[in-house]
C-alpha cells in the first residue's frame, strides 16, 4: 500500500485484509500471548478500537489469520498441484510451494504459534481442525500415503522451528548450522537468509 494512500480510503474489506496482515506479522513475531490488539493496530496504522470493532476479540481475530495462512497455504499447495506439465516432481513442487510462504511475512509462523496452543479450548480446536485440513489434502488431494505425509510435515515443522529460532543467524559462524539449512533449504537458502537479513535491517 503506498503511503500516501490513507487507510479512511480504502474498501472495508481492504481494510480488513490489511489488519489481517499486520496481525500476522505481529502474531508471528510474539505469539498469541505476547501480541496485543494494540500492537496490531500500530502495524497497521488504524485504531485500537478500531480493530477491536471489526473482530471483536484478540482470540477472533488470531482465529481469522489462522485461517487466512491456512486457506493461503492450501492455495499455494493446489496452485503446485495443479502445474501437471511441470518436470519437478510433486512433492517438490509442494515443498517448494510451502517454502515460498516465507514470502508472506509471519504466515508460517502464526500457524507454528497456533500448533503449541492445543490445551486453548478454543484455538487448539482450530489448530487441530487445520492441521488436519493440510493432512487431508496431501493424502486425499496430492495423493500422498500416509507415510509420506508424515515425512513431509515432519520436514515443515523443521523449517518452522529453524525460522522461529531466527537459525541464519548462525549461518556463517557455525558450520553445523549451515549443513543443516543447506539440507533443508537446498533451492531456497537465498530466500531463508534474505528475509532473515531484512529482520536485522529493521
Amino acid at each position: 500500500m503506498s503511503l500516501e494512500t490513507p487507510v479512511t480510503r480504502m474498501k472495508s474489506d481492504e481494510r480488513r485484509e490489511l489488519i489481517l496482515q499486520a496481525a500476522t506479522d505481529v502474531f508471528g513475531a510474539s505469539g498469541y500471548v505476547g501480541a496485543t490488539t494494540a500492537e496490531v493496530a500500530r502495524a497497521a496504522g488504524v485504531s485500537q478500537p478500531y480493530v477491536v470493532r471489526l473482530f471483536g476479540t484478540k482470540e477472533q481475530l488470531f482465529l481469522d489469520v489462522i485461517n487466512r495462512a491456512l486457506g493461503k497455504l492450501i492455495d499455494a499447495f493446489q496452485g503446485a498441484l495443479d502445474e501437471v506439465d511441470s518436470d519437478i516432481a510433486l512433492e517438490k513442487r509442494l515443498a517448494l510451494a510451502y517454502i515460498n510462504q516465507l514470502n508472506q511475512h509471519g504466515l508460517l509462523l502464526s500457524l507454528m504459534h497456533a500448533f503449541v496452543l492445543g490445551r486453548e479450548p478454543v484455538i487448539g480446536h482450530a489448530a487441530r481442525a487445520g492441521f488436519m485440513q493440510v493432512y487431508r489434502f496431501l493424502r486425499d488431494d496430492a495423493g500422498f500415503e500416509p507415510l509420506q505425509v508424515q515425512e513431509f510435515l515432519a520436514q515443515g515443522m523443521l523449517i518452522n522451528t529453524m525460522i522461529g529460532l531466527d537459525m541464519a543467524d548462525e549461518f556463517d559462524d557455525d558450520p553445523d548450522v549451515r549443513e543443516l539449512m543447506e539440507c533443508a533449504f537446498p533451492e531456497k537458502l537465498d530466500l531463508v537468509r534474505s528475509l532473515s537479513a531484512d529482520r536485522v535491517a529493521l
